[in-house]
Protein backbone atom coordinates (compact mmCIF):
# COMPACT_ATOMS: atom_id res chain seq x y z
CA UNK A 1 0.00 0.00 0.00
CA UNK A 2 2.43 2.29 0.47
CA UNK A 3 4.30 2.06 -2.54
CA UNK A 4 1.24 2.98 -4.64
CA UNK A 5 0.59 6.12 -2.24
CA UNK A 6 4.35 7.37 -3.04
CA UNK A 7 3.55 6.15 -6.72
CA UNK A 8 0.11 8.77 -6.97
CA UNK A 9 2.60 11.52 -4.98
CA UNK A 10 5.46 11.27 -7.46
CA UNK A 11 2.79 11.64 -10.32
CA UNK A 12 1.51 14.90 -8.84
CA UNK A 13 5.06 15.95 -8.65
CA UNK A 14 5.88 15.40 -11.94
CA UNK A 15 2.16 16.79 -12.94
CA UNK A 16 2.46 20.13 -11.00
CA UNK A 17 5.98 20.69 -12.68
CA UNK A 18 4.67 20.13 -16.15
CA UNK A 19 1.85 22.38 -15.51
CA UNK A 20 4.18 25.37 -14.67
CA UNK A 21 6.53 24.80 -17.47
CA UNK A 22 3.76 25.47 -19.68
CA UNK A 23 4.08 28.97 -22.24
CA UNK A 24 1.57 31.19 -20.89
CA UNK A 25 -1.86 31.77 -22.67
CA UNK A 26 -3.16 35.04 -24.20
CA UNK A 27 -6.47 35.38 -24.85
CA UNK A 28 -7.99 37.10 -28.00
CA UNK A 29 -10.55 39.34 -28.07
CA UNK A 30 -12.81 40.88 -31.22
CA UNK A 31 -13.28 44.39 -30.53
CA UNK A 32 -17.25 46.13 -31.49
CA UNK A 33 -17.05 49.09 -34.00
CA UNK A 34 -20.05 50.96 -35.78
CA UNK A 35 -19.17 49.72 -39.34
CA UNK A 36 -18.27 45.99 -39.49
CA UNK A 37 -21.34 44.06 -40.28
CA UNK A 38 -22.75 41.17 -37.93
CA UNK A 39 -22.05 38.36 -41.04
CA UNK A 40 -18.30 39.33 -41.70
CA UNK A 41 -17.61 38.68 -37.48
CA UNK A 42 -19.35 35.42 -37.71
CA UNK A 43 -17.21 34.85 -40.99
CA UNK A 44 -13.84 35.51 -39.01
CA UNK A 45 -15.03 33.46 -36.45
CA UNK A 46 -15.75 30.48 -38.58
CA UNK A 47 -12.67 30.87 -40.76
CA UNK A 48 -10.16 32.18 -38.34
CA UNK A 49 -11.33 31.01 -35.33
CA UNK A 50 -12.53 27.59 -36.50
CA UNK A 51 -15.89 28.53 -34.26
CA UNK A 52 -18.90 26.40 -35.92
CA UNK A 53 -21.37 28.67 -36.94
CA UNK A 54 -23.85 28.52 -33.41
CA UNK A 55 -20.75 29.55 -31.22
CA UNK A 56 -19.34 32.06 -33.99
CA UNK A 57 -23.36 33.87 -33.73
CA UNK A 58 -23.04 33.78 -30.03
CA UNK A 59 -19.81 35.70 -29.47
CA UNK A 60 -20.47 38.11 -32.24
CA UNK A 61 -23.60 39.01 -30.33
CA UNK A 62 -21.84 39.53 -27.32
CA UNK A 63 -19.10 41.52 -29.36
CA UNK A 64 -22.37 43.54 -30.15
CA UNK A 65 -23.68 44.16 -26.85
CA UNK A 66 -20.80 44.29 -24.58
CA UNK A 67 -18.07 46.05 -27.08
CA UNK A 68 -15.86 43.02 -27.25
CA UNK A 69 -15.97 38.88 -26.93
CA UNK A 70 -13.52 36.74 -26.33
CA UNK A 71 -12.44 34.54 -29.69
CA UNK A 72 -9.99 32.33 -28.13
CA UNK A 73 -6.99 31.32 -25.89
CA UNK A 74 -3.80 31.11 -27.84
CA UNK A 75 -0.22 30.53 -27.12
CA UNK A 76 1.26 34.21 -27.77
CA UNK A 77 2.66 33.26 -31.33
CA UNK A 78 -0.59 31.58 -32.12
CA UNK A 79 -2.74 34.57 -30.81
CA UNK A 80 -0.13 37.09 -32.50
CA UNK A 81 -0.94 35.03 -35.77
CA UNK A 82 -5.06 35.01 -35.28
CA UNK A 83 -4.92 39.08 -34.66
CA UNK A 84 -2.96 39.69 -37.92
CA UNK A 85 -4.99 37.08 -39.75
CA UNK A 86 -8.19 39.25 -38.39
CA UNK A 87 -6.32 42.71 -39.50
CA UNK A 88 -5.53 41.60 -43.10
CA UNK A 89 -8.89 39.91 -43.80
CA UNK A 90 -10.54 42.79 -42.38
CA UNK A 91 -8.52 45.44 -44.56
CA UNK A 92 -9.09 43.41 -47.62
CA UNK A 93 -12.81 43.41 -46.83
CA UNK A 94 -12.98 47.20 -45.99
CA UNK A 95 -13.93 46.83 -42.75
CA UNK A 96 -12.47 48.05 -39.47
CA UNK A 97 -12.64 45.36 -37.15
CA UNK A 98 -9.75 44.84 -34.82
CA UNK A 99 -8.36 42.73 -32.09
CA UNK A 100 -6.84 42.64 -29.22
CA UNK A 101 -4.77 40.64 -26.91
CA UNK A 102 -4.25 40.09 -22.79
CA UNK A 103 -2.11 37.66 -20.95
CA UNK A 104 -4.48 35.28 -18.99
Amino acid sequence: MEQFKSGLDEGTEVHSRRKDNLPPLYKVFLLNDDYTTMDFVVQVLEKIFHKNPVEAAQIMLHVHRHGRGLAGVYSHEIAETKIESVHKLSQKSEFPLKCTMEKE
